[in-house]
């Protein structure tokens, strides 16, 4: 891999990674207060933690995923 992404780039992918981790844990608070039906819901709260740490590894890493297949990215 190699890096693809410039430090504009990082910061942004950083900062998506930690909203998404944000998200997820206000998920999983929400199933932990019954505010919300657990469940399938979980497979939300894994989803998004995935996608936060793809994020904040980007960001580590200087790549960029949808980068890589071709795809053009403002940042």
């Amino acid at each position: 891999m190699q890096c693809n992404i410039d430090a504009k780039g990082k910061a942004v992918r950083l900062i998506w990674g930690l909203v998404m981790l944000a998200a997820a844990g206000g998920l999983a608070g929400l199933i932990l207060l019954e505010v919300v039906p657990g469940g399938w819901v979980w497979l939300g709260v894994a989803g998004l933690v995935l996608m936060g740490g793809f994020g904040i590894y980007e960001a580590r890493a200087g790549w960029c995923a949808v980068r890589a297949m071709g795809f053009k990215t403002p940042y």
